[in-house]
C-alpha cells in the first residue's frame, strides 16, 4: 500500500484554474484525510479511504474565492513515476447547484520526501 501521510500534491500544469493549488494528505491505516488551498479554492477538505492498491475514494468540500460552497466525490488512481513521485488520476463528481463530473491529474510535489511504500 502507498502511504500518503504527509505527501503534498498539486494539479498537473495543464489543469486550468488550478494554479497555486496545493493539497496535503494525511493517512492512518486505510483512513485518509487532507486539506487544500489555492487556485479558485479558498479552503478545501477531503476525507475517505485508501485501498490496498493505493486507490483513494473520498468525499470533498471547498469554498471558492467567489464564496460558493462545492461538494463532491472523487476516486483517485495512483501511478508511481520513474522518479518515485506519485501521479493521481482523479475521476470526480460534484453535487448540487454545481453538479458535474470530470477527470483531473495531481502530481506529488518534488520536495515531498515521503516515498515510503508498505
Amino acid at each position: 500500500m502507498i502511504n500518503y501521510n504527509g505527501r503534498r500534491f498539486r494539479p498537473s500544469a495543464d489543469e486550468p484554474g488550478a494554479a497555486g493549488r496545493v493539497a496535503v494528505y494525511h493517512q492512518e491505516g486505510d483512513l485518509l484525510w487532507g486539506d487544500f488551498t489555492g487556485g479558485h479554492a479558498r479552503c478545501g477538505t477531503l476525507a475517505g479511504r485508501c485501498a490496498d492498491d493505493g486507490t483513494l475514494d473520498f468525499a470533498y468540500c471547498m469554498v471558492l474565492d467567489t464564496g460558493e460552497v462545492i461538494s463532491g466525490h472523487c476516486r483517485s488512481t495512483p501511478t508511481v513515476l520513474t522518479d518515485g513521485r506519485i501521479r493521481l488520476h482523479e475521476v470526480w463528481q460534484r453535487y448540487g447547484a454545481h453538479a458535474g463530473n470530470g477527470n483531473s491529474w495531481l502530481e506529488e510535489i518534488e520536495d515531498s520526501t515521503h516515498l515510503e511504500h508498505r
